[in-house]
């Protein structure tokens, strides 16, 4: 349908701004297209005509940019009541001149729907109808497509810059009451800025992500972080289920990354509910078949996110306590943002075969005075993701994985990755909330328990097949890994290590595996997946050096579940030692064996890299000195 013969068929319907805001009452309930989709033009006229109104409450998830309505001149006109709290409005929510309604993204369409929350008014901008009088929502569908479907009147900004989106986003124009031809450009966001904590989170996030996987992308540093890492992962054919997305889904597409192939629902398309970026980006999803645009109802509900295979949410977080209680919408009493989709695609994203739930943050706020890991949540802070909804959390010193874990071991997978000069202080704490044990070891590691330098993937044969076994550093949450291996180990196999015939493992020689100087000393496990999904850990060998500074030289010991040697995976471990050591400037290791440990003996000659041996009889024991 041309220009001309759309305006000509329903030229009854179309106004003036001024004209259509004089439509509106008082005391009426209002709803504002969302985010880049705001239709600009209409929310300016309201605010000129400010004289005339009175009660009136302005409804909407996301507003950008200048909000005039929520200047405090007009409070007796205007109160907004937003889903979640932007910038523009956040002094407004502060000051008790508008109000936050705390709700799941899924849910809101329902409240238009069933009218628990009416609506007056729907204010939109939509795109020029088509021949049929199709106009498309374009980039904002979210809960805008309902609003627009249950308001008592629709006035609808007619932009042509306005893209059309596939999917769920056409609303007939014969459903809109007044038509407003404006043409402006559609807002924009830049792409974020990636720092180096957001880089080194993003890494960690990338490395989670699985060929195959769906992924919930977002908008902002941290979802720019993510790609820049998967742009270089060798990752394939990934989908994307998402709330929003942003500029950066475009490189993952050009690149042949996201192709959508594998998708187990809306196979080939990106299922979304709005986007928000650049000119760039709305003119590459114009009348784009594979995106799919749909309301929250759909996008965010968890058990159509759950059908997506492998589905990873990413999601971020103000604060977590120790037990993996999640603050994402206050700081304290103070509303800062809103649950938003988080809990949807958290919930999800657990229900799906081969899912991950994520939470995201940097370790410390407040240029570095502030934990985000904390003892206890702020006072007043809410728990958005509760302590059993959350899987993995992940900062810029590494990922603690909380799922099906006790409150001992999700404590100390946090303080690992907490910033470094509060793990010690979150250990008194977690102490004085008898959360670990009162002898529970001070964290003696200044950066990372995940030094991606020193992590490696190994395959091994075997007389039952191959198997994967990753190496790593020890850390503080693998007290009962380690003490699994222990029990598994065979009496002989004990008493080689330990040289004494021990039937149990005291908590301080349990802790002695990882309580190590990584400045000096190095500790580091061997694990494979011990379920279908691939999350749950088993260590099955241990390997350590511990460094004598005046000699320059390390002694070191191996530890090999039984069922698990003759694989090599004794070998790679020492010879991963070693090339650790050499980077550090070791002279040699060092290796105490007893005199009956003929396997060792053997296994020592055989890496070709003895050079001196000795036999000291008032120990019983043979001393090796391996060249580096």
């Amino acid at each position: 349908m041309s220009s001309e013969k759309w305006t000509e068929r329903y030229k009854d319907k179309i106004l003036s701004a001024n004209e259509a805001i004089r439509k509106i009452k008082r005391g009426t309930r209002i709803f504002l297209g969302t985010g880049c989709g705001v239709p600009f033009h209409l929310l300016q006229e309201l605010a000129n005509n400010a004289h005339r109104m009175a009660d009136n409450e302005i409804i909407h998830i996301l507003t950008l940019g200048d909000s005039p309505s929520a200047d405090p001149k007009f409070q007796e006109q205007f109160r907004h009541n937003s889903f979640f709290v932007s910038d523009n409005i956040r002094s407004a929510v502060y000051e008790g001149r508008a109000d936050y309604t705390p709700a799941h993204l899924s849910d809101i369409p329902m409240f238009f729907r069933t009218r628990r929350l009416p609506l007056d008014v729907a204010m939109i901008q939509v795109s020029p109808p088509d021949e049929h009088g199709y106009c498309s929502l374009g980039i904002s569908v979210d809960i805008t497509k309902s609003a627009a479907e249950n308001a008592d009147l629709v006035i609808a900004q007619v932009n042509e810059r306005m893209p059309v989106t596939h999917g769920d986003s056409f609303f007939h124009i014969r459903d809109i009451d007044y038509l407003v031809c404006h043409n402006e450009p559609i807002r924009e966001i830049a792409s974020a800025e990636v720092d180096v904590k957001s880089q080194l989170i993003g890494s960690y996030v990338a490395r989670l992500i699985e060929n195959e996987s769906t992924i919930e992308m977002g908008i902002g540093a941290l979802p720019q972080a993510v790609t820049d890492s998967l742009l270089d992962s060798g990752v394939v054919d990934l989908g994307v289920h998402t709330e929003r997305f942003g500029d950066c889904i475009i490189k993952l597409i050009e690149k042949g990354i996201v192709t959508n192939k594998k998708k187990s629902i809306n196979r080939g398309k990106i299922t979304a509910s709005f986007a928000m970026g650049t000119r760039t980006l709305y003119d590459y999803i114009d009348n784009n078949p594979m995106f799919e645009f749909r309301d929250t109802a759909y996008v965010n509900n968890p058990s159509v996110i759950a059908q997506n295979h492998k589905m990873v949410a990413i999601n971020s977080a103000l604060e977590v306590d120790l037990t993996g209680q999640v603050c994402s919408d206050s700081i304290g009493h103070r509303f800062y943002s809103g649950i938003g989709g988080q809990v949807d695609f958290i919930r999800g994203a657990s229900m799906s075969p081969g899912g991950k739930a994520i939470i995201c943050m940097t370790s410390s706020a407040m240029d570095g005075k502030v934990s985000r890991i904390v003892p206890k949540l702020s006072d007043g802070a809410g728990v958005v993701t509760t302590r059993g909804d959350v899987e993995v959390v992940i900062t810029e010193y590494g990922q603690a994985t909380l799922r099906g874990r006790t409150i001992r071991e999700r404590v100390l997978s946090l303080i690992a990755i907490a910033h470094p000069d509060f793990r010690n202080e979150l250990l008194e704490a977690a102490k004085e909330l008898r959360y670990v044990f009162d002898d529970q070891v001070p964290f003696q590691v200044k950066g990372t328990y995940f030094p991606i330098e020193y992590e490696v993937q190994k395959t091994f044969e075997g007389p039952d097949g191959a198997i994967d076994v990753d190496f790593r550093l020890i850390r503080p949450d693998d007290t009962d890994r380690i003490k699994c291996l222990f029990y598994g180990l065979s009496e002989e196999s004990i008493f080689f290590r330990f040289l004494t015939p021990l039937t149990s493992l005291r908590r301080q020689t349990l802790q002695d595996f990882y309580d190590v100087d990584q400045s000096r000393d190095i500790s580091i496990v061997a694990t494979i997946c011990s379920d279908e999904e691939g999350t749950t850990e088993q260590i099955i060998g241990a390997g350590r050096y511990l460094l004598d500074w005046h000699r320059n030289e390390a002694e070191f010991a191996l530890l090999v579940q039984d069922d698990y040697q003759n694989r090599g995976v004794g070998t790679f471990m020492l010879n991963h030692l070693m090339r650790i050591a050499r980077s550090k400037g070791v002279g040699a290791f060092i290796a105490h064996v007893h005199p009956k440990n003929v396997p060792m003996i053997r296994f020592l000659h055989k890496t070709g890299k003895v050079i001196e041996s000795k036999l000291k009889m008032e120990d019983d024991e043979y001393i090796f000195k391996l060249r580096l």
